[in-house]
């Protein structure tokens, strides 16, 4: 039995709570996951996992092991960076996770700078505006937008998102222009809803310490960004979205910027990665490509106004959330 291997085994089970999904993780066969921890169990003479028809449960005794076990495979892995290449040069397979709008936007356009200066990297891209588990769906590292409330998760806040409200001219010609936010509630609205909780966003607005917020009945709802913005184009009604996906439409005059003296609250982003998995160099690599990435899009970048959100060179272990928004 390889110790090591089996230790990595053991500790991708407990994330996952699933023989089949640490399986799937690690690109091994479920019968030799199994093996390994039941080799593990054996040599220990100790029961690890609790197992059942539903689900796999730590033991007490797992549970002080996979503490012993994390801290091992981070010490074995910081040796190895510390006297090989990878350091400089790292290597393999990153599955990374963020919203549709910004990996066809913004992350897919310049990667092919990312592997240029990284080309011993492998990329699965998974892009939805749907909320992955990190841990579960084996993930090592997601960008996020909004506020963060999962404290299981390291964060680092990479940049912020600004919103405008558009229509389409066809639209405007036919219902024509709100001049005032309160307006919008006897307008045609397409509203965007959370694809984990289904809950509809509100819309706010602010202007000289004025602050409004609104819940909007809409004539349609969409959780996909990419389906929002085309409602938009096609005259399905007002928008509110994030400026960078907008820009070229903007600029074309498929839709028109409304209650332009108007600010809506920016969104942070984040690069965020689980708190009990050691930062690769290949996760920090890719952390600091994404914070540069975001500094020089005029966009996404921090403002001044931000600069208490700004966040120096990743240390060893990042942030935890709450320390780091």
């Amino acid at each position: 039995m390889n110790k090591l291997q089996a230790m990595e085994v053991f500790i991708q089970v407990v994330d996952c709570g699933s023989f089949t999904k640490a399986a799937d993780a690690l690109q091994l066969p479920k019968a030799t996951v199994s093996t390994l921890v039941q080799s593990l169990e054996t040599a220990l003479s100790a029961k690890l996992l609790h197992r059942t028809t539903r689900q796999v449960t730590v033991t007490s005794d797992g549970a002080a092991y996979y503490e012993r076990c994390v801290r091992i495979l981070s010490d074995v892995r910081d040796a190895e960076e510390s006297l090989s290449r990878h350091r400089l040069s790292p290597s393999g397979r990153l599955r990374v996770d963020a919203p549709t709008g910004l990996s066809s936007e913004i992350l897919l356009p310049a990667l092919p700078a990312f592997f240029e200066r990284y080309p011993d990297i492998t990329m699965e891209l998974g892009s939805s505006d749907r909320p992955v588990d990190l841990v579960e769906e084996g993930v090592d590292c997601a960008v996020r937008g909004g506020e963060l409330y999962d404290t299981s998760l390291i964060a680092r806040r990479v940049g912020v998102v600004n919103f405008v409200t558009c229509a389409s001219p066809a639209y405007i010609e036919r219902y024509g222009m709100p001049e005032h936010p309160r307006d919008l509630e006897r307008h045609r609205c397409v509203n965007y809803f959370s694809a984990k909780t289904g809950k509809i966003y509100n819309w706010d607005f602010t202007r000289h310490g004025e602050r409004i917020e609104l819940a909007l009945p809409g004539v349609i709802a969409l959780n996909d960004s990419n389906a929002y913005i085309e409602a938009g184009l096609s005259g399905l009604g007002i928008i509110f979205m994030a400026d960078y996906l907008l820009t070229e439409h903007l600029a074309t005059g498929r839709v028109v910027r409304l209650l332009a003296d108007w600010r809506s609250d920016p969104l942070p982003i984040h690069v965020v990665y689980p708190q009990n998995r050691h930062l690769s160099a290949k996760v920090r690599v890719f952390v600091e490509w994404v914070s540069e990435l975001f500094a020089s899009n005029p966009h996404l970048r921090l403002q001044p106004a931000d600069s208490s959100l700004a966040q120096p060179p990743l240390p060893p272990d990042a942030f935890r959330l709450g320390q780091s928004v």
